[in-house]
């Protein structure tokens, strides 16, 4: 809306604000910006100060008494990663009690089979015993080490080894002498 008053101010230098308003009221375009104005103005209302808090799922991760506050922090930012950008589905919170760590549990897409989600700081460490205890549950999981700037690095963690998947696309095999260096005479 103010785009096109710039527009016209810089098109016609002798509009003034009362003739440019007439003009939208003439098209009533004044009434429709005005309208747009307000819905703009509200959508942009910023969140409260401590939105994190009264969030529901926060609240239900806090409710699960889980002692380190940190890792439901963490565990809060995984869910708020899984489901808003990565778009999981089914995406639910579950308290482990032997570790005392929340555990997140979804679904990648629609009818993939479930995951099972680790959240832990980076501060804080993680035994075999700790992996083993989450791999038992029967699902795949995936480790998701959050930093102190929110920054979330996923880890798939298998029982057993696994072996890579092959390299994708046409292979050609160049030779060993191709990758050896010439010796240089001095």
């Amino acid at each position: 809306m103010f785009v096109t008053a710039a527009i016209c101010a810089g098109i016609r230098p002798w509009f003034n604000e009362s003739l440019m308003r007439q003009w939208f009221e003439s098209f009533g375009l004044l009434n429709k910006m005005s309208e747009a104005s307000k819905r703009a103005d509200e959508s942009e209302k910023p969140p409260p100060p401590n939105w994190i808090l009264v969030h529901p799922t926060y609240q239900q991760m806090k409710s699960l008494e889980v002692v380190d506050s940190a890792q439901v922090h963490a565990a809060f930012l995984v869910y708020m990663d899984l489901t808003e950008v990565r778009q999981w589905k089914e995406v639910s919170c579950v308290k482990s009690p032997e570790l005392q760590v929340i555990l997140l549990e979804g679904r990648e897409k629609e009818g993939a089979p479930v995951q099972t989600v680790l959240p832990l700081p980076v501060h804080r460490s993680l035994s075999h015993k700790s992996i083993r205890h989450v791999l038992d549950r029967g699902f795949p999981m995936l480790l998701c080490a959050v930093a102190s700037d929110s920054t979330l690095v996923y880890q798939r963690m298998t029982d057993g080894l696994v072996t890579p998947d092959p390299p994708s696309g046409p292979v050609q095999d160049l030779g060993r002498r191709q990758h050896r260096k010439r010796r240089q005479k001095h």
